[in-house]
């Protein structure tokens, strides 16, 4: 009698549980209906992102094509999308102005990569700090912070900042340092590690004995990986396509980057006219200098890098603009 009660019982808890997984299969199942996405909406959705994939990516294209349009084609019908005739000519010309398109590239490059991580470690060190609640100026701090997302001082009281008190005109710092810190990114930082990294963690480190440093370095970098990405594709942007602190602060040719070389030929070319380096006499040069097309094709040369770098970092760009965000 003892063996059937008990065979019974697991019976009974075999069914129990099978019950139990059926319902939780019709509750995934019922949820799955309400959030599923009617197929006539589907296709509606995905024609829009087609057509705004589209004219994001246009402009690019139309770019392109006339940077390799000849410069008859060019005179003759304007600017188009597929010219009458083709032309490697801009390019051949920026080829033979190399040493001039190089030395600017590595500028861009030398003031993307400090400014980049100089501004991840001042940016992340702040939003960790003000995540902090006990620290005792937080409020103070976050008002620093909030206010210049609200009011500036104005293009004239940062030139006198960094060109009559700190001096930087015509060194790198004056590329690098103006634009290392941003209260959007700041507020960024703040919010993702005051969601994400429990008191309960800072306090058992700081009874093991740990510094406030070795917490930073050894327990939230680690796992702070996202936020350190997405502000790192802001910087790594934002130096990358700047121009305005070069035009600025900068007098000095070999510290002008790409950007500020682009904005110089599409205000002026005779800049490169002026500049020649291919041997030719200054007639010579300016009549085989494809004025049109070689601006479209330094603005070609200065997309592509970043445009190919993006797709890295399209994940943690995502998680950047949705730090904050309530679940639902």
């Amino acid at each position: 009698m003892c063996i059937r009660d008990s065979t019974m019982t697991i019976s009974e808890k075999r069914a129990t549980k099978r019950e139990e997984k059926r319902i939780e299969r019709e509750e995934a199942e019922a949820g799955f209906r309400l959030n599923q996405i009617k197929p006539a909406t589907n296709a509606v959705f995905n024609v829009m992102f087609v057509i705004l994939s589209f004219i994001c990516i246009f402009p690019f294209i139309f770019v392109l094509m006339i940077s390799i349009s000849s410069e008859e084609s060019i005179r003759n019908i304007g600017y188009a999308l597929i010219p009458q005739s083709f032309s490697s000519a801009a390019y051949a010309f920026l080829w033979n102005e190399r040493d001039m398109i190089i030395q600017s590239l590595l500028v861009s490059i030398e003031v993307t990569v400090l400014g980049t991580v100089i501004g991840v470690l001042l940016t992340t060190m702040m939003g960790y700090v003000l995540s902090r609640p006990q620290y005792k100026l937080r409020g103070f701090m976050q008002w620093v912070v909030f206010i210049p997302m609200i009011f500036t001082g104005g293009m004239v009281a940062n030139y006198v900042v960094t060109s009559n008190i700190l001096h930087l005109n015509d060194t790198i710092w004056c590329l690098v340092l103006p634009l290392a810190v941003s209260s959007w990114n700041v507020t960024i930082s703040k919010t993702f590690f005051r969601q994400t990294i429990p008191d309960s963690i800072i306090e058992s480190a700081k009874i093991d004995g740990a510094s406030q440093l070795t917490i930073f370095a050894r327990i939230v970098v680690p796992i702070s990986k996202p936020v350190f990405a997405t502000v790192a594709l802001f910087l790594t942007f934002g130096y990358w396509n700047d121009w305005l602190q070069a035009a600025l602060y900068i007098t000095k040719d070999n510290l002008r980057g790409l950007q500020p070389l682009l904005n110089t030929m599409m205000g002026q070319l005779d800049y490169l006219a002026n500049n020649p380096t291919a041997g030719l006499s200054l007639q010579q040069y300016r009549n085989q200098m494809p004025s049109e097309s070689v601006r479209m094709a330094i603005a070609t040369i200065i997309v592509v890098p970043i445009a190919c770098a993006y797709p890295f970092f399209q994940k943690y760009f995502i998680s950047g603009l949705t730090v904050g965000a309530v679940k639902g």
